[in-house]
């Protein structure tokens, strides 16, 4: 099974600087839905490979994944 790691932008702290957070993701569909659950003011996530800790994809609240794995690339 495919795992990534995921760092969204779900708000900004007092200083204006992006409020994060950090989520091991094996399914990107039911990620956005927790998303929009829990943090319904978030912005966008950007998506990495676990193991080679290089980025993958990113989306926004407008452009989402359309499935549960990214591409092979």
């Amino acid at each position: 099974m495919k795992k990534y790691k995921v760092i969204a932008k779900i708000g900004n702290n007092e200083n204006g600087t992006a409020k994060t957070v950090k989520y091991n993701v094996n399914n990107l569909l039911l990620f956005t839905n927790f998303l929009d659950k829990q943090f319904p003011s978030w912005t966008w996530f950007n998506v990495y490979d676990c193991a080679e800790k290089v980025q993958l994809d990113n989306f926004t609240k407008y452009s989402r994944p359309t499935s549960r794995f990214l591409s092979q690339r």
